[in-house]
């Protein structure tokens, strides 16, 4: 018996993986709801846990929800900074760049910071995380590359921050019609997306 125990305690998620399940169920059910239509149960049932066990590790939808504001603006600040480490040309990492954005883990990340920016519901200090954060100085970030494509002939000429302005409105336009892409599609698609932008 006290073996059957260990053995059953063994196969238990660490208190860490628990944690990052329920977030990451977290995730799904606010980018789809937002903060105001969701409620722990439907937490737990995506995560597929009791929703007293939900509660041993937050003490609140408000608290999960702070905690994933968070979460998504060091993601997309650290994915903008990356940029100019992706391999190949501006062209290039830009394709993958729109590639990975477009991934369905950001996009639930962009929605969630959609329904912060916009819900009275959302707790205080995930708006106060987002003020701190300008969008516009992180995406500024971009510039460089774009000039840089500009100067290799890859991208169409004009006002830089006008075309970063374009591509981000194509972009942000997909994510918040909220319609499943596949990988294989955007594959395929990625050079009409970025036709705006790219000669």
């Amino acid at each position: 018996m006290h073996l059957k125990q260990q053995n059953e305690s063994s196969i238990e998620p660490s208190s860490d993986d628990r944690r990052e399940q329920i977030k990451n169920a977290a995730l799904k059910v606010f980018a789809r709801r937002g903060i105001d239509r969701t409620k722990m149960s439907m937490i737990a049932v995506e995560a597929g846990i009791s929703q007293g066990l939900s509660y041993r590790y937050f003490s609140s939808k408000e608290e999960i929800f702070t905690i994933l504001v968070q979460e998504a603006i060091d993601e997309a600040q650290a994915a903008i900074r990356n940029v100019r480490h992706l391999p190949g040309s501006p062209k290039e990492q830009l394709k993958i760049f729109t590639l990975n954005m477009m991934d369905e883990s950001h996009k639930y990340y962009f929605l969630l910071l959609q329904h912060a920016q916009t819900s009275d519901e959302a707790p205080v200090m995930a708006k106060q995380i987002i003020e701190q954060y300008s969008s516009g100085e992180t995406i500024e970030q971009l510039v460089p590359l774009f000039i840089k494509g500009q100067q290799m002939s890859e991208f169409r000429e004009g006002d830089p921050h006008k075309l970063l302005f374009l591509y981000f409105s194509v972009i942000i336009g997909l994510m918040l019609q909220n319609i499943p892409l596949s990988q294989d599609y955007l594959q395929q698609e990625i050079d009409s997306l970025l036709k705006i932008i790219l000669k």
